[in-house]
C-alpha cells in the first residue's frame, strides 16, 4: 500500500506552521533577523515543551512581513502539502500575523494567499482554504479584530473562524464575543480544546462557543457522557496524532485515543497540526497509524469521507474534491 499516493483531505493546519525551517531562515537572511536559536544542530526547530513552541512559532513568524512573506510561503506550504496526497486542505490563518489584526493590511495578505492559492490548484491540485483564527493567549480583547477581519473577509476563500493558541489561557466564555460575531456572519466554527484541558474544556468550548468541530478534541475520552454528547450534536474532531505525540500530551502512538474515539463512534479526521515542527506529513501519520492500529486503505477512505462531509467550504468545492478521492480507473 503506497501511503503517499492515497488521496488526503487535512483540516488542521496552521499556515505559519507548515513553513519549512529552511523557508524561514532564508526569510530571516534577507531581513537580517537573528533568530537562530530557534533551530536545532540539524536545521530543524527546536523547543522544549508546548509553552516553548508556541514561542518559537512566534518567533519564527517574525519573518513573516509582507503579503509577499505569505504568497511565498502559501506556495511552499501548498507543493509540500500535495506531495503527499493532500487535494484539500484548510489553513489557520491569523490577522495577528498579518498586518496585526487591521482590516486593511488584512486584506492584503488576504489576497497574497489567494493568489498563491490560485496558482497551486492549477499547478498541484490541491484546493486550499482558510479559517482565520483568534490567538487565545493574547487575550479575549484580541480576538475581536481577528473575528471582524472573519467577519468581512469570509466567502470563496475564507470560509471559517476558529481559536487556537495556548490553551488553559482563559475559558471558553471568555471568547464568546468573538464567536457570536463571526456566528452572525454566517461561519461554520471550530476551536481547539482537549489537548491539554481535559474533557471539561471540550464540554466548555462546545456548549459555549457552539463550534462544530473541535481541534484536537482528544480529551473528551475521558468522559463518556461527553462524548455522548459529541456523538448526538454530531461534531467532528480534527485529530492530529503525530502533534499529540511529539507534545507528549500523550505517552505515545499506543496510547493515543484515536482509535478509541472512533469505535465509540465518535466522528474524527486525520490532520498534521505544525508538520515541520512535528517531523510528520500526512503520509507519516498514515504511515503510524497503519503500524500501530492497523489502518487498512478502507479506514484511511473513511476518514477522508468523514473530513470531505465536515469541510467548511461550499458545495461545489465539495463535489469537486469528491472526485479526487475516487479511486483511479
Amino acid at each position: 500500500m503506497s501511503f503517499q499516493s492515497i488521496p488526503k483531505i487535512e483540516l488542521h493546519t496552521h499556515l505559519e506552521g507548515c513553513a519549512p525551517p529552511s523557508f524561514i531562515r532564508g526569510l530571516a537572511a534577507e531581513k537580517k533577523l537573528d533568530i537562530s536559536k530557534i533551530f536545532d544542530r540539524n536545521g530543524g526547530y527546536a523547543f522544549r515543551d508546548f509553552d516553548h513552541f508556541l514561542q518559537v512559532y512566534e518567533a519564527a513568524c517574525t519573518t513573516l512581513q509582507s503579503p509577499e512573506d505569505f504568497r511565498r510561503l502559501t506556495m511552499a506550504v501548498l507543493e509540500e502539502t500535495a506531495a503527499h496526497g493532500v487535494v484539500y486542505m484548510e489553513t489557520f490563518v491569523s490577522p495577528d500575523f498579518c498586518g496585526g489584526g487591521d482590516l486593511a493590511a488584512w486584506k492584503e495578505y488576504l489576497a497574497a494567499m489567494v493568489e498563491a492559492a490560485d496558482e497551486a490548484e492549477a499547478k498541484f491540485g490541491i484546493t486550499l482554504k482558510g479559517i482565520v483564527t483568534g490567538i487565545r493567549h493574547f487575550g479575549p480583547e484580541a480576538c475581536k479584530p481577528a473575528a471582524k477581519c472573519a467577519a468581512e473577509t469570509f466567502g470563496d476563500f475564507i470560509t471559517g473562524y476558529g481559536m487556537a493558541g495556548g490553551e488553559m489561557a482563559g475559558r471558553p466564555a471568555d471568547f464568546s464575543y468573538s464567536f457570536d460575531m463571526a456566528r452572525e456572519a454566517g461561519l461554520p466554527l471550530t476551536c481547539h480544546a482537549g489537548e491539554w484541558g481535559g474533557p471539561a474544556m471540550v464540554a466548555e468550548t462546545i456548549r459555549d462557543l457552539g463550534v462544530a468541530r473541535v481541534g484536537h478534541g482528544i480529551g473528551a475520552i475521558d468522559d463518556h457522557a461527553l462524548l455522548d454528547e459529541i456523538i448526538e450534536r454530531g461534531i467532528v474532531l480534527e485529530v492530529c496524532p503525530g502533534s499529540n505525540v511529539v507534545l507528549k500530551a500523550v505517552g505515545g502512538w499506543d496510547a493515543h485515543p484515536i482509535v478509541k474515539l472512533r469505535d465509540a463512534g465518535v466522528k474524527v479526521t486525520v490532520s498534521t497540526d505544525d508538520p515541520p515542527f512535528f517531523h510528520t506529513t500526512m503520509t507519516a501519520e498514515y504511515e503510524m497509524l497503519h503500524r500501530t492500529f492497523g489502518w487498512s486503505e478502507d479506514d484511511f477512505r473513511a476518514i477522508n469521507e468523514t473530513a470531505l462531509a465536515a469541510a467548511f467550504c461550499d458545495e461545489d468545492t465539495r463535489a469537486r474534491v469528491a472526485k479526487r478521492l475516487e479511486p483511479a480507473q
